[in-house]
């Protein structure tokens, strides 16, 4: 297990003479804030949704941003050779209108999830944990480069210390784990394809847990995310609730990222391919995880997305599953971590 701190003390807020993006003091108040869907109380963490795969979360303290992209409605993103897709909307809250932001969970290195604009204004020395592949890249530009970058394969696992402890008391900190997943269809020849052009990077799903360290070396965790990342539904992913399920460890959310994803364009079906879940997958992935809540995330934001948010929820509701949560961009999630 690998460790990195942060110590909340020390950080010092960028100033606005930095090639910076974090320079708000706070993010902007959400249009709507939503609670567990049956048992709400005791809140004291929260998910804003800012759009397409990006989330903020904020406990304790510290903040925590899922796979940066700001661009707006209009702007082209690259994803491979001879591929682009233009976004439709445009985010709850803008790039160079953030608030500190203290680590970066990247899924992986594609333009829709890491963006040209993220990339030139994010400080150089912002955790950010990612696939090899990210972290390569990241690390590889000269004076450009990203200086405090971490990267897990799946089900290894980091423990981020976020606060001081003394002797016989505990302190908040965060457990992360990769977790498998496949951006691509599981097929030799597209597999070898992709491989050859470089077309679609290695993706990872996160385990994020919020707990308190002990002095005695043990995490007890007080609440538990699933983050699906850019996947579709293989065989993998199965392992996930076996190594949890064994362990009597509940998973209380899940953002599972949707869309149906589909390259070089939906319009160019049947030549196409899906590249990330669609409403069915994700409906199937419900049942096979099982978590508390679900929160759909990355759903119409670009021209690629071929299964809307709409087709989702009229499985779920067919599936007769509950605990799904619906975010529009701009609210929240609020929910109770355990002491």
């Amino acid at each position: 297990m690998q460790h990195i701190s942060i110590d909340l003390s020390n950080l010092q807020p960028p100033t606005r003479d930095q090639p910076v993006a974090e320079v708000a003091e706070s993010l902007p108040t959400a249009t709507a804030s939503k609670r567990h869907p049956s048992s709400p109380g005791g809140e004291n963490a929260s998910i804003y949704f800012v759009g397409t795969a990006t989330t903020i979360l904020e406990w304790q303290g510290i903040r925590i941003m899922t796979d940066p992209n700001f661009l707006h409605a209009g702007d082209h993103v690259h994803l491979g050779p001879g591929v682009s897709s233009t976004r439709k909307t445009n985010p709850a809250v803008d790039l160079h209108d953030l608030p500190r932001i203290d680590l970066v969970l990247l899924s992986h290195y594609h333009a829709d999830h890491f963006d040209q604009h993220v990339e030139a204004s994010l400080r150089r020395s912002l955790p950010i944990i990612t696939t090899s592949h990210a972290r390569s890249t990241l690390t590889s530009k000269g004076p450009e480069s990203f200086t405090n970058i971490y990267d897990l394969e799946p089900f290894q696992q980091m423990m981020i210390n976020i606060g001081s402890k003394s002797a016989g008391q505990s302190a908040p900190a965060l457990r992360v784990t990769g977790m498998p997943g496949k951006h691509v269809p599981v097929a030799k020849p597209i597999e070898k394809l992709n491989e050859l052009v470089g077309a679609i990077p290695p993706t990872n799903g996160w385990m994020l847990e919020l707990g308190y360290a002990q002095n005695a070396g043990t995490f007890n965790v007080g609440y538990r995310i699933y983050i699906s990342g850019d996947t579709l539904l293989v065989g993998d992913l199965k392992e996930i609730p076996r190594r949890y399920a064994e362990q009597n460890q509940k998973i209380d959310l899940m953002l599972v990222h949707l869309g149906g994803t589909t390259v070089p364009s939906p319009s160019l079906a049947p030549f196409t391919l899906m590249v990330t879940m669609d409403a069915t997958q994700g409906v199937e992935l419900m049942r096979l995880v099982k978590p508390d809540v679900t929160i759909p995330i990355h759903y119409d934001d670009y021209d690629v997305f071929a299964s809307s948010l709409e087709n989702f929820q009229a499985q779920v509701e067919r599936a007769g599953l509950g605990g799904v949560v619906y975010l529009d961009r701009g609210e929240e999630y609020r929910f109770a971590v355990r002491e």
